[in-house]
């Protein structure tokens, strides 16, 4: 059998394709901008800590309490392990809460707002201020006797609803007026 040359599997680099140019629509790696570094992060009040704490706290004793009604009076077995489960996770979760309020941040941007939120699954959400067809402010009764607010977006999408919880109710009825503004301004151009 003659010996045959089997073709090269890793091509020399004189042969490999030239990296593509830069365009504007596509902008070099050097040249991209991280979320990170995209400006300067707003975060919530440090008071929404306790609206969290609150809120974990009273859905802790609501579900113990109706698991530790069923575990006595019915003589449910699987209730008393379903308030213990739920009890340890609320444990956890207010271990984790003033960490993941530190993690809410919003960036308002040339053309969207930016929002964040989550530690371990990060959520990044960008709304075009043309698309935000209404924008709420709800107040909780924890979170009015704090002085805070939740500001509510609405957009075409339903899955693209956002809301930045804990902000000062000040900071949120201006950040609403200009948002409006903003909205305003966008659809008129379209």
């Amino acid at each position: 059998m003659p010996d045959r040359e089997l073709p090269e599997v890793n091509p020399p680099a004189a042969q490999l394709p030239e990296p593509a140019v830069p365009t504007p629509e596509r902008p070099a790696p050097s040249e991209r901008l991280e979320l990170a570094e995209a400006g300067e992060w707003k975060r919530v009040s440090t008071k929404y800590v306790l609206v969290e704490i609150v809120g974990t706290i009273v859905n802790a004793v609501v579900v113990c309490g109706g698991a530790s009604l069923l575990w006595l009076l019915l003589d449910q077995t699987w209730a008393m392990w379903v308030g213990i489960v739920v009890l340890v996770v609320s444990i956890i979760d207010l271990v984790f809460e003033p960490r993941r309020v530190r993690a809410i941040g919003y960036l308002l941007r040339a053309d969207d707002l930016l929002f964040r939120r989550g530690i371990l699954f990060q959520r990044f959400v960008a709304v075009p201020y043309g698309r935000m067809q209404l924008i709420d402010i709800t107040r909780g009764p924890v979170a009015r006797w704090l002085g805070l607010a939740d500001l509510k977006f609405v957009t075409a999408a339903a899955t693209a609803g956002v809301s930045i919880p804990g902000l000062a109710e000040a900071d949120a009825e201006s950040l609403r007026d200009r948002l409006v503004e903003l909205a305003e301004s966008r659809r008129a151009g379209l």
